[in-house]
């Protein structure tokens, strides 16, 4: 039975081999709780379908942004999954999906998010290319770091957290969606 956290927590490696990666999560990974994603569907359609992103369709719906990730994009979205957000502190999601701080849920969610369709092998070549560092600066207008280290792409925030790229390449009709095992915060 999960819990509330679970169920409302905001959800939301690339390969380094070279080539784009491909998802086994877009064939629809059983270990994600997922059916197989529809690459002709927005990203808020197919997040709905998948069990262990819910918090992000819950998210998204408590701070109004359904609408805009459902739109024409594209975007690239950093998506925590339900255990992402389960690593916050007790409470922390409650309080968040209240409506008095729908603005610093919007905050926190348009953090993960980044204008344009920025697929693995755009960003590990950005990296490699920069010392195996890159920035995208996101919808919320702060920047996140993409670093390449011990085999693995992590997206570090504002605050020097680092998130680990888990599953990458989901592709949407509306951009694409990399799924990363803990929550950005901006400054």
């Amino acid at each position: 039975m999960r819990t509330q956290i679970q169920r409302l927590a905001i959800a939301a490696g690339l390969a380094l081999a070279g080539a784009a990666a491909t998802s086994a999560f877009a064939a629809g990974n059983p270990a994600m709780g997922a059916p197989a994603m529809d690459a002709n569907k927005t990203i808020v359609e197919n997040a709905a379908n998948a069990s262990d992103l819910s918090t992000l369709v819950a998210a998204l719906k408590a701070a109004g942004l359904v609408d805009t990730l459902a739109g024409k994009g594209p975007f690239t979205v950093f998506a925590p999954t339900n255990q992402a957000f389960a690593k916050l502190p007790k409470g922390t999601v409650e309080t968040l999906l209240k409506p008095e701080n729908k603005a610093t849920l919007t905050g926190i969610l348009t953090y993960h998010v980044v204008p344009g369709t920025h697929p693995s092998s755009q960003l590990v070549a950005a990296a490699r290319s920069h010392g195996d560092h890159s920035t995208l600066k996101t919808v919320q207008g702060e920047e996140l770091t993409v670093e390449l280290k011990d085999g693995k792409v992590w997206v570090v925030d504002a605050k020097g957290g680092k998130s680990a790229v888990t599953t990458a390449d989901v592709m949407q009709s509306n951009g694409v969606v990399h799924v990363i095992d803990s929550v950005l915060m901006p400054r």
